[in-house]
């Protein structure tokens, strides 16, 4: 428990605003007061454009399926946030359940949807004891969430009790075989900067994951496919993933100083989808 203590008052202070500094509210155009439209606006422009391969008509419509859960489908947000998705999954007219660690996610969740005038349910909830009923919701989904539970496995479970038998699910999780871990946290900071004779490996991916600037979180820990494949196997018969490599630009640029700015995406994309920062993994529960 000391450690859902620690993980929670962390993503208090250090809610996830995309903003120029980790759990702030600056960004290159200026600085916007905390639960005000304006700020609402800016957070959702700046979240959206570290995600452009993923939108099409709508935001997220590549990997959301929106045109099977409208309204009157129930569904359910694992680690909303500042409410951008659930704010999404209720304008498409379904009856949105968001849950949440972090009590700011759920203050500035609950002000956005009241700004807008939108329905949900929005409740502070540990992801690994849901207090919701079995195989209530048609879909559910949790977005980079899930590797800073101390207890991933758990939550799983929870994720897939809550959704009903054929319902649909999707899972965005860090990959620990991807670029941006293997070059930023092993190799910069574990080896050239000898930090993996100190930290253990799960100590180097909290320490260098989100909030690297003010030193680290309390838990991240990236997963591979195989863990997952192996975990929902029981559950779901099509699970699939799909790796996301929307951090590729960033993490060329460093290792290809200069010459990385003019890769064609034509060359970019082989290695994003191997080797990218997250995977999508989703399904229907059997």
């Amino acid at each position: 428990m000391s450690e859902n203590r620690e993980v929670q008052a962390w993503w208090r202070d250090h809610p996830m605003t995309y903003g120029a500094v980790h759990g702030e509210t600056s960004y290159v155009d200026g600085a916007f007061e905390m639960g005000t439209p304006q700020f609402f606006e800016r957070l959702d422009q700046e979240f959206y454009s570290w995600n452009k391969p993923l939108h099409d008509q709508r935001p997220f419509d590549r990997l959301f399926p929106y045109e099977h859960y409208g309204k009157g489908s129930s569904v359910l947000e694992i680690g909303c946030g500042l409410g951008t998705m659930s704010m999404n999954w209720a304008r498409n007219g379904v009856d949105i359940t968001a849950v949440d660690l972090n009590p700011t996610s759920i203050e500035q969740t609950r002000k956005r949807f009241e700004l807008l005038g939108l329905p949900g349910r929005i409740e502070l909830m540990d992801a690994r004891h849901l207090d919701l009923p079995d195989a209530h919701f048609d879909y559910v989904y949790s977005w980079g969430v899930l590797h800073h539970s101390a207890n991933l496995e758990a939550s799983l479970h929870e994720m897939m009790r809550v959704l009903k038998p054929g319902g649909g699910f999707g899972l965005m999780l860090y990959h620990r075989r991807s670029i941006l871990h293997w070059y930023k946290t092993l190799y910069t900071e574990g080896l050239l900067h000898y930090e993996n004779r100190f930290l253990s490996p799960l100590e180097m991916a909290s320490r260098y994951g989100d909030g690297a600037r003010a030193e680290g979180n309390p838990h991240t820990w990236p997963v591979t496919v195989g863990e997952l494949r192996d975990f929902f196997h029981p559950y779901s018969h099509d699970a699939k993933a799909r790796i996301l490599g929307t951090d590729l630009d960033t993490a060329f640029h460093a290792l290809l100083p200069g010459l990385g700015l003019f890769l064609p995406q034509w060359a970019k994309k082989p290695w994003a989808r191997r080797f990218g920062w997250s995977v999508w993994f989703s399904g229907h529960k059997g």
